[in-house]
């Protein structure tokens, strides 16, 4: 389950994601320089062999630590993408082609724009088509993909069934969650589509969607609290948007009820049983100006209602994105493994985590601030600073759990699991 949303004004461009997946799927923001002249005949994505391009653009990244593809990005032009799982009657149910998120990472090496990616993603669909296992331990797991593509000129919904898609550029705002969305309100539509053109358009979130898992996933609520916060941003600078949106964020359905009685209608998920298996494992939000660098916004952690959104220039390099995020030599020492310890005892244990809230608001509010006076790096070394000192309280606060409390009993074992005590 994810949320994805866009907000667009005649100077800037808001988007923001939250990526959920299964608990303990590590989710890493990694740096991808631009490549130029190269000669490599293939490329390995997640599952399949493709033919490679000479020349990439650098990327910023957040994907789940197995995959090649990623969950969202955005690349050094000001394309950014993210995608949401739609469960469409095209699925395939075996074998493997590209994932969504390898469609994602693709587009973003090779495109400048979101139209571009647009039609890049559907040359690759045509191509290889899209399938194959999607889940970290559940290897049954298999859907399609809709995205939301955005420059700082443009943006789009691009919803697929197999190799199958449609398209609609955007005036102002959009959002997506786990169902379709584009009934005939689409502007551009694959070749593979039979009987649908400019002058005939069909239905195709109801040719395609399923219920059982819209339904279940309660996405029309989550995709509605999505479109009420995009009303919000109406006339705000750019600073009031990027509050608005974490704040979005980081919202629960019904936040009086507590983080272990929530539901799948919560924006910032947490896993809690079967019906419940999804847990939110990245946030990102990305501004974009005409002739800027991206500027972003990201926890690189779970759970962003108990974490630090940290503020980022697009990196010119894998060190402008260290010590806080991940690199390839440092696995182990990832930003999002070492602040999990944090994440689990906050989910189990009240006090710590109404102490943690109070100061991440008060560390939060000074890194907006920071930001809005363009010092970024103190910010980022004040919110190192903190993981630092949550980090070890996590380790004086072992977790006492309640063999009578089901939702202890869930986090019990994800832990043992997860080798996190």
């Amino acid at each position: 389950m994810c949320d994805t949303l866009v907000y667009r004004t005649a100077h800037w461009t808001m988007f923001a994601k939250n990526s959920d997946r299964e608990p303990g799927e590590i989710q890493h923001t990694s740096f991808i320089p631009a490549v130029s002249g190269d000669t490599a005949k293939t490329l390995r994505t997640t599952y399949l062999d493709i033919p490679q391009v000479p020349n990439r653009n650098a990327l910023v990244l957040s994907r789940p630590f197995w995959m090649w593809g990623a969950e969202m990005g955005v690349n050094d032009k000001g394309l950014v993408i993210g995608n949401e799982a739609v469960f469409s009657r095209q699925v395939a149910k075996s074998g493997a082609a590209l994932l969504g998120m390898d469609l994602l990472r693709l587009a973003l090496e090779r495109c400048d724009r979101a139209s571009d990616a647009i039609q890049c993603i559907g040359e690759l669909l045509a191509v290889h088509g899209q399938g194959g296992p999607t889940g970290y331990r559940d290897k049954s797991f298999r859907y399609d993909s809709s995205f939301i593509l955005a420059d700082p000129s443009e943006s789009w919904i691009m919803e697929t069934a197999g190799k199958d898609w449609v398209a609609r550029k955007l005036e102002q705002a959009g959002a997506i969650s786990n169902a379709y969305s584009l009934h005939g309100d689409y502007t551009w539509v694959s070749d593979t589509l039979s009987g649908a053109s400019e002058n005939e358009l069909f239905d195709f979130a109801s040719r395609f969607d399923t219920r059982f898992m819209r339904t279940l996933g309660c996405a029309a609520t989550r995709r509605a609290q999505g479109l009420s916060t995009l009303d919000q941003l109406h006339a705000s600078s750019t600073d009031e948007a990027v509050s608005v949106v974490m704040t979005h964020l980081r919202s629960h359905h019904s936040p009086d009820r507590g983080i272990a009685r929530g539901s799948n209608r919560d924006i910032c998920m947490h896993a809690a049983s079967i019906l419940r298996p999804s847990q939110t494992c990245g946030s990102m939000i990305v501004c974009l100006e005409k002739n800027r660098k991206p500027q972003l916004w990201l926890t690189g952690t779970s759970a962003p209602c108990l974490s630090l959104f940290q503020a980022l220039d697009f990196p010119d390099s894998e060190t402008e994105l260290a010590p806080v995020f991940y690199q390839e030599d440092q696995a182990q020492q990832s930003h999002w493994l070492r602040f999990e310890a944090v994440h689990r005892r906050a989910l189990l244990c009240d006090d710590f985590q109404r102490e943690l809230l109070a100061d991440r608001d008060e560390v939060q509010a000074r890194i907006l601030q920071l930001a809005n006076e363009g010092d970024i790096r103190s910010g980022q070394a004040l919110a190192e600073r903190w993981h630092t000192r949550w980090q070890d309280k996590a380790r004086g606060n072992p977790i006492r759990y309640s063999r009578l409390n089901p939702y202890h009993r869930y986090w019990k074992a994800r832990n043992q699991e997860d080798g996190i005590g």
